[in-house]
């Protein structure tokens, strides 16, 4: 039977270990500023939206101005449920523009458009500047 000396010493060991293992389960998911900087976001504005009916899930076909260093590229986002096509055309978005293009169906994907998780399930929001103090291209830091 452990005294209780012995005992509080145990538990100390434990705390120590939880902790140690918190730290590192934690800087698992932990990216230095020079990793995010890897990502390149950049600024563009939506020229033309078309609907995706061969898209596994509903979606949409942006075109997307992303300035002059960049220029014009093409998008599929799940959009449908969010948004109706009139409302995007001219929204400025926050794109991914350093990632492989991707084939999504019979459609190339050329940039990752952002945007987090719509509440209902539906589609995704958008990620927009809230000022439009900003120009096409402008990478996100």
């Amino acid at each position: 039977m452990l005294k209780r000396n012995d005992l509080t010493k145990q538990i100390a060991k434990i705390c120590s270990f939880a902790k140690q293992l918190f730290v590192t389960v934690n800087l698992i998911h932990m990216i230095t500023y020079e990793d995010f900087l890897k990502v390149d976001i950049r600024l563009g504005k939506i020229i033309d939206v078309k609907d995706f009916p061969e898209a596994k899930k509903p979606a949409y076909k942006l075109t997307i101005d992303l300035g002059e260093e960049i220029g014009i590229k093409r998008s599929s986002v799940q959009l449908p449920g969010t948004y109706i096509k009139e409302e995007l055309e001219g929204m400025l978005v926050a794109c991914v523009v350093n990632f492989p293009a991707r084939q999504i169906g019979p459609f190339i994907s050329e940039v990752l458009t952002l945007g987090f998780k719509n509440t209902e399930n539906i589609g995704y929001v958008l990620v927009t500047p809230s000022k439009s103090m900003v120009k096409l291209g402008d990478r996100l830091l």
